[in-house]
């Protein structure tokens, strides 16, 4: 009997204190551009930017564009994967391209990656993304 109780506890308690981590890019925007004109030029081909987070009793997995984890806890990174990783590819822009204040930049033939590694008490997430950044004409 104290078996089951002490049983029902723990799993009580790491239903209460787990750490769950979604992350999803699902931005939706509605712009007609006329790519067809010479009013842009690519920029910067195959910029790319990362970020990754690792977690201890728990388990990741991917869909598509969607990251999940449910862990006990986070040992690395924010969990905040998708703006880490847009912040990073916009920083890499910078480095080689110099500012984009001031410019009228987009992004195109955007690309998500996710790499997951799951071992039996730990997991860690890496989200990369690639794409171009067009720049339009004044």
């Amino acid at each position: 009997m104290r078996l089951h109780i002490l049983l029902v506890l723990m799993a009580s308690s790491l239903a209460w204190n787990s750490c769950t981590s979604s992350g999803a890019f699902l931005a939706s925007n509605r712009t007609n551009v006329d790519l067809s004109q010479a009013n842009y030029v690519i920029a910067a081909p195959n910029i790319n930017g990362e970020a990754e987070s690792a977690y201890v009793l728990g388990v990741s997995y991917s869909n598509g564009l969607i990251a999940n984890t449910l862990a006990i806890g986070r040992v690395e990174g924010t969990g905040m994967l998708y703006k880490e990783a847009f912040e990073d590819l916009w920083q890499n822009f910078e480095t080689s391209y110099g500012k984009s204040e001031g410019r009228k930049l987009a992004l195109a033939n955007v690309r998500y990656d996710t790499d997951i590694l799951n071992l039996l008490f730990y997991t860690k997430v890496k989200i990369a993304i690639r794409a171009d950044v067009i720049e339009f004409k004044q």
